[in-house]
């Protein structure tokens, strides 16, 4: 019965990845990005599918201006969290950035289906139409 509630769970991948993840927030906490970008790889490799990983270490590479590998990081977050709005602004944005501007229009269009009256998606559209005359 213990086993059923998780109560005597001793996954030791499960433990490693867990404290892998509390070390990446307190390096992206404490400002030390290229630390964090290896610690988030790290536990990629192992799990994949850990979506908050993906998306911290997309939000890294944003914050450095490399915007083609931070899309790729938020496309995989995506995957799983297909109406987070905090994720599809940063990917519009990325894309924005990028002189992708069908890309980013695609994503503002979803955070319009989502949340009709979200200021950031209206701002970003207003850019892009700035931007293309």
């Amino acid at each position: 019965m213990v086993g059923l509630f998780g109560l005597g769970s001793k996954d030791p991948q499960k433990k490693t990845i867990s404290k892998k993840k509390k070390e990446l927030r307190k390096l992206v906490k404490d400002k030390k990005y290229d630390s964090a970008l290896r610690i988030g790889s790290e536990i990629l490799k192992k799990n994949p599918a850990e979506n908050d990983v993906s998306f911290i270490i997309g939000g890294i590479y944003y914050m450095k201006g490399k915007y083609r590998t931070a899309i790729s990081y938020f496309e995989k977050s995506l995957e799983i969290a297909t109406h987070d709005i905090d994720l599809l602004i940063l990917t519009a944005t990325s894309y924005f950035r990028l002189g992708n501007f069908t890309q980013a229009i695609r994503c503002c269009d979803i955070i319009k289906e989502i949340d009709p009256k979200n200021k950031g998606v209206k701002e970003l559209l207003e850019k892009i139409e700035s931007t293309k005359k």
